[in-house]
């Protein structure tokens, strides 16, 4: 079976840019490893003969309904909520920073 060992816990770590505590490391390893295990368990239940299943739900199906043309708020109105604006649109804090 395979297991997570430290070092893949810490290349683990640093690819997701994540600081962890030694405690913590092996609480991450030791719940991956659970993880691996009960994959393990999974892979050795018989499904022969068991038709794969795409929708859990049977019979579903896509609901739409009819596009209606309704008023809409007035920009004043629209624009009162927002806790900031510019030139009558919605100013939003920079997510990309130019590097």
């Amino acid at each position: 079976m395979t297991t997570i060992d430290k070092d893949a816990v810490e290349k683990l770590l640093k690819l997701c840019r994540i600081h962890c505590s030694e405690d913590e490391e092996n609480e991450l390893q030791s719940s991956l490893n659970n993880i691996l295990q009960y994959f393990q368990q999974l892979q050795e239940i018989d499904t022969e003969g068991v038709l794969p299943c795409n929708q859990v739900v049977e019979g579903s199906c896509n609901v739409f309904r009819e596009d209606e043309i309704t008023t809409t708020l007035p920009r004043e109105v629209f624009l009162a909520n927002a806790p900031s604006q510019v030139g009558g649109m919605i100013r939003t804090p920079t997510v990309l920073k130019s590097i």
